[in-house]
This record gives structure tokens, C-alpha cells and sequence, in this order.
């Protein structure tokens, strides 16, 4: 990959930003650009969207209004929404582009149709308008890196891999989803010698999106989160009393070299059908790994869990994760149930 990337030219000299795409579809008498006022709007939308293709779990408005204000997105550039004659919002779209890359430029695509205005046509139109945006995106950095367009499909909405696919994407990565029973016993599991599991707190949030950096940069596709995204993630869902770190001391104090970071939305648990919390995120630092500290970390969450009385927790992983993670989760009781396939066009 250094090879590769050794080689490249700047994406701006690789790819050339093509003419905006104007969508046209006899139902749609209106297609403009989101504003933050049309965040209740895209919020239903999206929540119906999601209802359809993914219905365990629902875009929250902490979620949407998020990407409705980042810094790094230009609604008037970045959006798109689409009213029928009587005034329904039945399609919209943000493509963002995140601020930090290393190793990868990335513009992800985001949004859908109403699922009751779905097999239409209205889905190509957003689509097309969506790859030139994400294209203008990438056609815009400096970066001698690849430049990948990503879409996300749940595979219980396989309509949306075909219109990705007859559209010039490839499926690129599997991530399947996990979910453990708190009923059945936690295994209690100590990490090496000199490391110890600390309740998440805030003092120590510089250190522990260090680790998280370090810890993610051989995961597939990543690449670090500015200070404005952890910020924004650490504000949304996110329960810091079943959260938990691994701490060390290091030559220049304490070291944050492992996290279990744990998200709850209350509102998911009816159409889930059991309560219980989200694993957003988990890491053990490179130079600490091999050292009990992710079994560790994963007991003291699912324990935390259980005495509050929750049913179970839940969690995303790379199929082809290269840290071994798909097997531990299974050795600490994790069932698969359902995955999503990434696509990418890559330029």
C-alpha cells in the first residue's frame, strides 16, 4: 500500500470535478439544498428510511442535527432534499467528506428514498446527484492518496446493493452485526500485569482519542477523527458509566492504551425488543496488544450492563478485521444476527 501510494499524484490531478448533476423525476416538483430548519423534516425521513432497511436501530436527532452543523459541511454544496406536489419530503442526502486524512480521502454518501416512493426512479436521480457531488469532493484535495466514494447497505435492504452496483460500485467489506445475551454469565478476565481498567471520565478524553487513532489506523478504511467529530460523538448517545479504559503508567504518566466506549438510545429498544447499550467503539493500542486488555475491558461493559438490568449489548465488526476481534467477541458469548455490506467506487 506505501508503494501505491508513493506513487500517486494529487487526487485533484487524478480526477476531474464534473458539472453538477440537476435531478429530474415527474414526482419531485422541488429539489433543493437541506437548511438546520429542516431538521424535524429530515429527521421523519430518515427515521421511515431507516424503519424500512434497518429497523433496530434509528437515526436519532442528536444524530442528524450533528451533521446538519459541522463545520466541515456545506449544506448549500453537500445536500439535497425533495418535495412532491404536495409538499412531502420524500428524499434527501448529505455527502460529507471528513476533515483528517492519512491514508485515504473519503466522501461517504449518505441519505435514501421513502420506502413508499421506492421502485420509481427517484433513488437513481439522488444517486447520480450524490457521485457528482462526492466526486467534486475528492476532485478538490491535495492529497496524493486514493480516493474512495463509500455507501453503506444493510443487507436487509438488497435493493439498495443493486442500484449501488449497476451504478459502478464494488462490494468492498462485510461488517456483521453482534449481540450478547446479559442473562448468560460474564467470564471475569484480568489484563497483564501494570495495566488497569478505569471508569471512563472526562479529564481523560485527549488521551483517550489518542489511543483510539493509534488503535484504528490498520482498521480497514479508517482514518482519524478531528477534535470537532470526537466532541460531537462523545455529546451525542454516549454513556460514559459503562464505558471503561485501560490505563497505564508510562514515562510521562498515566497512558490510555485500551477503551470500551459505549453508546444507549432508549428510543431503539421497542423496535429492538430488548433494552440495553450499543458498543461504538473498541481498541487496544498496537504496542499493547496480546495482553488481555480488549477480554478485559469487554467483561467489565457487559457486567456493568447486566446489574443495571439490561437484556443485552450489541456491537458492529469488520468481518475481516485484522486484530482478531470476530474471534474474541465470539469467545465472550457474542452471536452473530445481521451484517452490512460497504461499497466503494474508487478513483
Amino acid at each position: 500500500m506505501a508503494e501505491k501510494i508513493a506513487d500517486l499524484k494529487p487526487v485533484r490531478e487524478r480526477m476531474r470535478a464534473p458539472a453538477t448533476h440537476t435531478p429530474r423525476h415527474p414526482l419531485i416538483v422541488e429539489w433543493r439544498p437541506l437548511t438546520e430548519g429542516d431538521l424535524e423534516v429530515a429527521l421523519a425521513l430518515q427515521q421511515a428510511i431507516d424503519a424500512a432497511d434497518h429497523p433496530n436501530y434509528l437515526t436519532t436527532r442528536e444524530e442528524l442535527e450533528e451533521e446538519l452543523t459541522f463545520s466541515f459541511v456545506d449544506l448549500e454544496q453537500d445536500s439535497l432534499i425533495a418535495f412532491t406536489a404536495d409538499g412531502r419530503a420524500v428524499a434527501a442526502t448529505i455527502v460529507v467528506m471528513p476533515p483528517l486524512q492519512e491514508t485515504l480521502v473519503r466522501s461517504f454518501l449518505n441519505g435514501g428514498v421513502h420506502p413508499e416512493f421506492r421502485g420509481r426512479g427517484i433513488g437513481r436521480e439522488l444517486l447520480a446527484w450524490q457521485q457528482t457531488r462526492a466526486q467534486q469532493q475528492l476532485a478538490g484535495s491535495d492529497k496524493a492518496l486514493p480516493a474512495w466514494m463509500l455507501a453503506y447497505a444493510d443487507e436487509r435492504a438488497p435493493q439498495n446493493v443493486r442500484l449501488l452496483k449497476r451504478a459502478g460500485f464494488e462490494v468492498a467489506r462485510y461488517f456483521v452485526a453482534l449481540e450478547r445475551e446479559l442473562s448468560e454469565p460474564v467470564p471475569e478476565v484480568e489484563p497483564a500485569q501494570g495495566i488497569r481498567i478505569v471508569p471512563y471520565s472526562p479529564e481523560r478524553s485527549a488521551a483517550t482519542l489518542a489511543a483510539r487513532t493509534d488503535s484504528f489506523r490498520d482498521h480497514w478504511a479508517s482514518q482519524p477523527l478531528s477534535e470537532e467529530q470526537w466532541t460531537s460523538w462523545l455529546a451525542g448517545s454516549f454513556r460514559p458509566d459503562i464505558s471503561f479504559l485501560a490505563v497505564t503508567d508510562g514515562p510521562s504518566g498515566e497512558e490510555v492504551v485500551g477503551f470500551v466506549l459505549c453508546q444507549v438510545v432508549e428510543d431503539d429498544w421497542e423496535s429492538q425488543g430488548f433494552t440495553g447499550a450499543y458498543i461504538g467503539m473498541v481498541g487496544t493500542t498496537r504496542a499493547w496488544r496480546g495482553k488481555r486488555i480488549a477480554p478485559a475491558l469487554l467483561g467489565r461493559t457487559l457486567q456493568a450492563c447486566a446489574d443495571l438490568g439490561w437484556d443485552k449489548v450489541t456491537l458492529d465488526v469488520d468481518a475481516e478485521n485484522p486484530s482478531g476481534a470476530f474471534g474474541l467477541y465470539m469467545r465472550m458469548g457474542f452471536t452473530q444476527t445481521n451484517s452490512e455490506t460497504c461499497l466503494i467506487r474508487e478513483f
